[in-house]
């Protein structure tokens, strides 16, 4: 009986490791398309002002990669926790027909 915690233990944490596993693989993609001109903007996103313009230049997902590197960018489909974020590390995404982000929030 002292074990069935641990047990439960251990499969709640190799279903999170596969579901960060499966959320990278959906996440990185080649960043061919990334506009290099555009400076890279490292850590949370603290001007919205900024994200809400590039967002409505409907970027890609390599893109927003290549933009924002330290936020996780979840795509529809992709496994994710519902934990509550307020630092803004944390993109759920909205895709168009083109598989380019139009819209989304942050968890």
């Amino acid at each position: 009986m002292t074990t069935m915690p641990i047990q439960r233990r251990s499969i709640a944490a190799m279903m999170i490791v596969a579901s960060l596993g499966l959320g990278a693989c959906a996440c990185v993609q080649p960043n061919a398309d990334a506009d290099s001109t555009e400076a890279s903007v490292p850590g949370k996103v603290t001007d919205l002002a900024s994200f809400e313009r590039f967002i409505a230049g409907q970027p890609t997902p390599a893109q927003f990669q290549a933009r924002y590197p330290d936020v996780q960018l979840i795509l529809p489909g992709t496994i994710a926790t519902k934990e509550f974020r307020s630092d803004n590390s944390r993109y759920f995404a909205k895709l168009d027909a083109q598989g380019r982000i139009s819209g989304g929030s942050f968890m």
